[in-house]
Order: structure tokens, then sequence, then C-alpha cells
């Protein structure tokens, strides 16, 4: 174990995908990219934002009953297995992927698949890799057994 009790990840995820929507913005805003003719996608989008909410709720309250942290920065006391997380080990990134993309067919822009795929390799090698390896090392062979049984995202 090292010597901090956190996974040491580069940055706090929903701030690395707000600096992504910052970025899909300006993109935009210098030369817009749109995805359709009209609005046609802004209630798909609406719909895809309830439902990211929806999960992030969904884990919070999970992580909560376990009495372990939400913020990565923090340590974790526990494996959640119960909640969002009896199906994905990552489930509030995947919920923070769902707003993004949201957002992204509401503003009706292909920026936001453009910056997403950077974003999403980001989030895989700075944040996901990271906390695994930590939770590894501090929960050893009851990790192991629930990464046995639960995928990394779907």
């Amino acid at each position: 174990m090292t010597e901090r009790d956190n996974p040491g990840v580069i940055m706090l995820p929903p701030l690395l995908y707000g600096i992504a929507f910052i970025v899909v913005l300006a993109l935009r805003w210098f030369r817009p990219l749109p995805m359709f003719d009209d609005a046609v996608a802004l209630w798909p989008g609406i719909a895809l934002v309830i439902l990211g909410v929806g999960i992030a709720i969904w884990g919070r309250n999970a992580l909560k009953a376990a009495g372990t942290n939400l913020n990565p920065s923090l340590p974790t006391t526990a494996i959640v297995k119960s909640g969002p997380f009896r199906f994905s080990r990552n489930p509030l990134y995947l919920a923070l992927t769902l707003v993004y993309l949201g957002i992204t067919l509401a503003v009706n822009s292909w920026w936001g698949i453009v910056v997403l795929i950077p974003l999403l390799i980001i989030m895989h090698r700075g944040v996901i890799l990271r906390e695994e390896r930590y939770l590894e090392a501090k929960f050893g062979e009851s990790y192991r057994q629930y990464c046995s049984r639960v995928r990394r995202y779907i």
C-alpha cells in the first residue's frame, strides 16, 4: 500500500467532463458542426441527461449506504456491490458520460463526440486504471473476485 490512501486520480472526474465540455463549447463557437438540421436531438439529449443523473443518484446512494467515500481523493473503505455497482464497476463514470452525451445532443454539436474520444482515454488511464490498482492493493482477493463477476463498464 502506498503512503496515501487514495487512488491518485489525475483529476476529479466531474471536473474532467466539465473541462471537456467547455472545450466543446469553444470549438462550437469557432466552427459549428451541427449533427442535425434542427433541434431534433433536444429531447433525446434531455432523456440521456435524466438517465445519467438517475444512475448517478442511485450510485451515490449505494456508496453512502456502504459507508464509503464518493470523492476519489479520499480513502475507499468498502467495495460496493449493491445498486448499479452490481452491473458495472464504474456506474458513476457511465452516468457522467450519459450526461455529457445528452448535453452534446441538446447543443447539437459533433464536437462533443470528437472531444469525447480523448476524454474517455484520459478517464480510462488517469482515473479508472488508477482506481483499480488502488482497490486491488487495498482489498486484494475480495476485489479480484468482484472484478471477475462485474464488468468494468457495461
